[in-house]
């Protein structure tokens, strides 16, 4: 058995999480059959593959995604990003990032073999997200109501304090931190403030407990400057000290130079770069061009004038997700559930 074990070490099934579960549970077997000795060749194959899986954070295996009787709206290949990563997800309007976000985050039903999160179906695996291991922040934070309008902002008569406080098993220190970082007014009525605050509110509950993986939509599009840089600040330190996995989508990139460790470009749907900065996006990392603007800057609206000229050449540059021929596309048949609201 020690000798399969071995063997699976260096071969591609060790990049996948589940496969290192497996695997370190197999070597747990032999360390407890050969008594624990740290001398021992079984201890020293255990400890190895203990620290195999924890660099290996998160690995998003082959999401797919389609709203019933259409096409497939999101076809990815894998993603792997170890621990205390930054990824930073970017792409034209209706690309599929936050479609992706939210497939990833367990926020839409998919089927299980489509997408793995920590080795563990997201939508299924109610421990990731109820368990704080997985955290999504998004917009939704807004509903649609009949006869209002869509994205209509959740709002009542409760204080800031009040939901800040109520959330337990929350370390005080980690909640007075994120609460000074945001610079919240604890007494604020979530009936009667801004975008910016109930913003500020939302990521607030959201970071309160450590997480492994944190999925950031966009969250930051409502911030202003001093609150986005103190905040992205405070994520860099989380994935430095904890070791935390961080994929962040926005396209406000001023002030991220030097932010990303990997980047994760989308495209009709797919990923058409992922991986390190330095191997996925290396112009990124270059000087700044003669206008004085950033080289990060410079490449992504490249790729996005590279795609908008390729849309246009094939005649319009309608985006995945069309209805199939002959179906009724009915809006009843949503892939929505309301874990869209955990």
């Amino acid at each position: 058995m020690r000798e399969s074990v071995e063997q699976a070490i260096g071969s591609e099934v060790a990049a996948d999480a589940v496969s290192i579960r497996a695997l370190t549970f197999g070597a747990s077997a032999l360390c407890s059959c050969a008594g624990k000795r740290p001398e021992s060749d079984s201890y020293r194959l255990f400890r190895r593959l203990t620290r195999l899986a924890a660099s290996c954070s998160c690995v998003f295996s082959r999401p797919r995604a389609a709203y019933p009787n259409h096409e497939t709206l999101l076809s990815c290949d894998s993603l792997t990003l170890p621990a205390g990563s930054r990824c930073l997800l970017c792409g034209a309007n209706g690309s599929g990032k936050s479609t992706l976000l939210q497939v990833l985050g367990g926020k839409t039903l998919v089927p299980q073999d489509a997408v793995r999160v920590l080795g563990e179906p997201p939508f299924h695996a109610l421990q990731l997200t109820c368990g704080g291991d997985l955290s999504y922040l998004g917009s939704h934070w807004r509903r649609t109501v009949a006869s209002a309008g869509y994205d209509i902002p959740l709002g009542g008569d409760i204080r800031a304090g009040t939901m800040i406080r109520n959330v337990e098993g929350v370390e005080p220190q980690r909640r007075d931190t994120l609460v000074e970082l945001l610079d919240i007014d604890e007494d604020w009525s979530m009936m009667h403030v801004s975008d910016g605050q109930r913003r500020r509110v939302q990521i607030c509950l959201g970071l309160l407990k450590p997480y492994k993986v944190l999925l950031c939509d966009e969250i930051t599009v409502d911030l202003d400057v001093c609150a986005r840089l103190d905040l992205l600040d405070f994520l860099r330190r989380e994935t430095e000290e904890r070791g935390a996995t961080v994929v962040y989508a926005t396209h406000i990139i001023d002030g991220l130079e030097h932010w990303p460790t990997h980047v994760a470009y989308m495209q009709d749907g797919r990923l058409m770069r992922a991986g390190p900065a330095a191997e996925a996006a290396p112009e990124m990392l270059g000087p700044d061009d003669a206008d004085g603007n950033s080289a990060m800057i410079g490449t992504l609206r490249s790729w996005l004038l590279a795609e908008r000229d390729e849309r246009l050449a094939r005649g319009g540059g309608v985006l995945a997700g069309k209805p199939i021929a002959g179906s009724s596309g009915s809006p009843f048949f949503s892939s929505k559930h309301m874990s869209h609201f955990r």
